[in-house]
């Protein structure tokens, strides 16, 4: 029975930390430091990208985020 909840709690948990992420990168952009992330002409700039770059392949978007976020 508990294992019936598992799956809809990774996604929860996942969706609060999207979440975060755009309140984040919002809060730096209007201090003027942008969260940014550029692979050639793939760019994540804004905090809409942010949050549907980690919603579709968090894996890899939210480690990058915290980290891009961190210079």
């Amino acid at each position: 029975m508990t294992t019936t909840w598992v799956p809809v709690a990774v996604v929860l948990v996942v969706v609060v930390l999207d979440l975060w992420v755009f309140l984040d990168a919002r809060r730096c952009a209007r201090e003027g430091a942008p969260v940014e992330l550029r692979i050639g002409t793939f760019a994540v700039n804004t905090p809409v990208a942010w949050f549907l770059a980690c919603l579709v392949l968090w894996i890899f978007f939210f480690p990058v985020y915290v980290v891009s976020r961190s210079r």
